[in-house]
């Protein structure tokens, strides 16, 4: 066994460590968000089974002794119908000519359609950056049938005209392969000393992951014409006045849009009980999060036709 400590570079970074960033791409609910807390070890982005959930450019941080990954999840690339969605797919064009690596995630339970070849497709116009292939999903599918999504995966590559550095399958669900992708992911990093502090698993402001948790669980059980209409403004946020030390309270005071009267009754629910339960979950994983009781306060408005009107979109952050 060899106990020689490791070769230190400038101010004590290992020698030849590598530090840089990762976007994962794929059309909506294919798996990103899942696959960034996978590898972080921890929650940092919101997941949905409705598509289109992620709307803030979140990074999760992955640390380790020979390398730091920065994980850079996207909004789903789509068609825009919005002027909501013409800013999320500037916001994913920018990012990607922005990151070492983009990884395209490819839901192993779906055939590549149009969606992927569009995104493919938009990526080959970034020139510089490698681009990596994931099979995701990989729970859910047989082997003959995941073999059968690689080749295609592999000819979409060769369709467009993009090389992909790596194409690997995981499961995030069960952990399958994820150690190795992290592996792959680190070799196609330059060499450079961490970015963050150690210890740190995202830069995003508490604010925003409140939020994103707010209409994470807003979202959950609601029709599906309603993911597009939720945003979530936290107005404030801080720890109550004069509480002891060791029994610290934080109060979140946080605002839920829709566009319409009739998307308000949905959210609120009968008599107020669905309010109650986005609360009551949304506070359970918020707590989970930044490790400090929590007490929600939160109010529904109505914000008309927000997605279109760029006075709207600025006063809700987008």
């Amino acid at each position: 066994m060899n106990d020689a400590p490791a070769t230190m570079g400038v101010a004590g970074v290992p020698e030849g460590h590598r530090s840089g960033f990762v976007s994962f791409v794929g059309r909506p609910n294919a798996g990103k968000s899942t696959l960034t807390n996978a590898l972080v070890g921890q929650k940092v982005v919101i997941t949905s089974n409705k598509p289109q959930t992620t709307r803030t450019v979140v990074r999760g941080i992955v640390h380790r002794p020979d390398a730091q990954l920065i994980l850079v999840d996207t909004p789903g690339l789509h068609r825009p119908r919005t002027l909501l969605g013409e800013r999320l797919n500037d916001l994913v064009m920018t990012t990607w000519s922005e990151v070492d690596v983009v990884a395209v995630c490819f839901p192993a339970n779906e055939k590549p359609g149009p969606g992927d070849t569009f995104i493919v497709n938009e990526l080959t116009k970034v020139r510089r950056t490698i681009k990596v292939a994931i099979a995701t999903k990989t729970d859910l599918v047989t082997p003959d049938q995941l073999a059968e999504h690689l080749l295609a995966i592999q000819e979409l590559g060769r369709a467009t005209g993009t090389e992909w550095a790596e194409i690997i399958p995981v499961s995030s669900v069960s952990g399958d392969q994820i150690d190795l992708l992290a592996d792959l992911l680190v070799g196609l990093l330059p060499e450079g000393p961490p970015l963050y502090p150690d210890g740190d698993l995202t830069d995003a402001p508490e604010e925003i992951l409140a939020a994103e948790l707010i209409r994470e669980a807003a979202l959950e059980g609601v029709r599906d014409e309603l993911p597009h209409s939720i945003a979530v403004v936290v107005e404030e946020m801080g720890l109550r006045e004069g509480r002891d030390e060791d029994r610290p309270l934080l109060d979140i005071y946080a605002s839920l849009y829709v566009e319409r009267d009739s998307q308000k009754g949905i959210v609120i629910g009968h008599k107020g009980a669905r309010l109650r339960e986005v609360g009551k979950a949304a506070r359970q994983q918020i707590e989970a999060l930044l490790g400090t009781p929590v007490y929600l306060d939160l109010h529904v408005k109505i914000a008309k036709d927000w997605q279109r009107d760029p006075r709207q979109l600025r006063k809700l952050g987008f």
